[in-house]
């Protein structure tokens, strides 16, 4: 009823599809149009004296309706109305927004028809889908969307915006490629479960790091080489599994991490000695070398708009040292073996030999640093 017969309750919303009548003509008192562009409009009557209140509409739809009913209102001629035939309203028009939608076949994949705007949880396997249907990108809605078991080879970096998406599986896909975009998007901040299980990925962006938000991570049968470099900034990760890759040393950071369970089986790892090393020190250090540990070391905030671009990509890989100090491309990298039960409460095996331990990079500014870490090797060894 309207707020002039001092009824405060909105009265019970429900489903309905909204038809336009021979008798709206100079029967509508004022449109309410503010909040249009989110499918919500009010049309105020005035005989009988209600609200309509409409919200979850389709955009497009109700810019229609409301056009048209404008026109009806100051008496057009109804035979130029763009409006179509008055039928009885079908179930899915009246029906409760769905939330939840499986589809497991290509038989059953909607060619035409668009999905649900209200899906929260969205399911298509065992379609062969070769590209992620930007349709599926429209359902602002979505927390979970399940495209496993499909020929997917690339992602769209709009993917990036389903700023509700907290769980994403592409598990058994043909993708070779995980974007910069994607790990720079709303996905930073909603994002919790990605499974990239058997793929075709060698390598991860140094930016995936940036998801800060993921607490599972299923790597496992793909080609990575190398895991992301800053892996140990995902602070909420718990559960991360990478079994059956090409994983021959984890990186310095990984140290950092804090994990429910670990799976590493079927990697072939390197055996860990300090004394093989790569030298790639520079003397003196050049401008740029200096420049970027000084960015580092004194916590100054960066970006492209503040230095300049190649120096932001070089920080991506900033190493550090045991003294304290960063390192970027002067530096000494050796490998140390780590238990890594130090790292996650259960380890699934690493061999067969009953083995939990692995190489961890470790990496020193200078060669005082890493002398000073040899001789505490030859120390502990000797006690």
């Amino acid at each position: 009823m309207l707020p002039t017969f001092g009824l405060k309750n909105k009265g019970k919303s429900s489903r309905a599809l909204l038809s336009i009548g021979k008798h709206l003509k100079e029967n509508i008192e004022k449109f309410f149009t503010w909040f249009v562009e989110e499918g919500k409009a009010t049309v105020r009557l005035k005989e009988p004296a209600i609200d309509i209140c409409l919200s979850k509409a389709d955009t497009s739809s109700l810019k229609n309706f409301l056009s048209a009913a404008r026109l009806a209102h100051r008496g057009s001629d109804t035979d130029s109305l763009p409006l179509s035939a008055l039928g009885p309203a079908r179930a899915r028009d009246v029906e409760k927004p769905k939330k939840k939608l499986s589809i497991l076949s290509k038989k059953d994949y909607p060619l035409t028809a668009s999905f649900p705007y209200s899906l929260e949880q969205l399911q298509v396997s065992y379609c062969r889908l070769s590209r992620v249907d930007m349709r599926m990108l429209t359902l602002r809605a979505l927390r979970r969307l399940d495209l496993s078991n499909n020929h997917i080879k690339k992602l769209p970096s709009t993917i990036g915006d389903l700023s509700c998406l907290a769980e994403l599986v592409l598990h058994n896909n043909h993708l070779e490629s995980f974007s910069d975009a994607l790990c720079a998007s709303t996905l930073q901040t909603s994002l919790q479960h990605l499974d990239l299980s058997q793929n075709q990925l060698t390598v991860l962006p140094a930016r995936f790091c940036q998801l800060r938000h993921l607490v599972n991570l299923k790597l496992d049968d793909n080609k990575l080489t190398r895991l992301p470099f800053h892996i140990g900034r995902l602070s909420k990760l718990r559960f991360l599994s990478a079994a059956h890759n090409q994983l021959s040393v984890l990186p310095a950071g990984f140290r950092n991490l804090c994990l429910e369970n670990l799976d590493l089986f079927g990697n072939p790892f390197t055996q860990a000695n300090a004394l093989e090393h790569t030298i790639r020190l520079t003397f003196p250090l050049t401008l740029q070398e200096l420049t970027s540990r000084a960015v580092v070391d004194l916590r100054i905030p960066h970006g492209p708009h503040l230095v300049p671009y190649q120096v932001c990509d070089e920080l991506d890989f900033c190493k550090a040292c045991d003294c304290g100090r960063s390192c970027v491309n002067s530096f000494i990298q050796t490998a140390v073996s780590m238990n890594l039960h130090l790292v996650s409460h259960t380890v699934v095996l690493v061999d067969n030999m009953g083995g939990t331990e692995a190489p961890v990079q470790k990496h020193f500014c200078s060669l005082m640093c890493y002398c000073e870490f040899m001789d505490s090797c030859v120390q502990r060894d000797l006690r």
